[in-house]
């Protein structure tokens, strides 16, 4: 089995829509097939594909990803629609309609990829909570200190001194 390091797999993982996703030219490229033809037997699979498995990118979404990384111009042979994106479990699905070895095998990485960044996430996720527990307790005792502070500063400033009527009270 060809040996590929995760952080080369991570780095055609993208976050749209809340998800983590990969294209499928990057998934073609990993599974050794051409994009055209891996998109083929997704179409004639479609019903292996719900939505949470796979979707296609909006133009917009597709402009903003295009910005990331550099691809050819449709002028000279690029992209003329926009991708298809698959989840986790789209890219391994996409594994199974390609009955190549490769495909198989790389599934595995591509498996390993998503299980790094998935715990990568929830160890941030925690700290982030921490962090926001922590602010939220030292939040009031801020309002506590300025409180006291208030006060003091009340105790120290003295008091007017009030004139005494000169003459006869009533």
């Amino acid at each position: 089995m060809e040996r590929i390091p995760i952080e080369i797999i991570e780095s055609k993982i993208y976050l749209i829509r809340n998800q983590r996703v990969m294209l499928d030219s990057d998934i073609a490229e990993l599974y050794g097939v051409t994009t055209k033809r891996f998109n083929e037997q997704v179409k004639r699979n479609i019903e292996r594909f719900p939505e949470d498995f796979m979707f296609k990118l909006t133009d917009e979404e597709y402009k903003i990803l295009r910005s990331q990384f550099a691809t050819s111009n449709i002028i000279h042979g690029g992209r003329r629609y926009t991708p298809y994106v698959f989840t986790e479990h789209g890219a391994i699905m996409a594994a199974t309609i390609l009955n190549s070895s490769k495909a198989v095998e790389m599934s595995i990485f591509v498996v390993r990829a998503f299980v790094k960044l998935r715990e990568i996430t929830s160890g941030n996720k925690e700290l982030a909570q921490k962090l926001n527990e922590l602010e939220k307790k030292y939040e009031k005792h801020d309002k506590d200190i300025k409180a006291i502070i208030d006060a003091i500063r009340q105790l120290m400033t003295p008091p007017e001194k009030t004139k005494r009527k000169i003459g006869f009270i009533k």
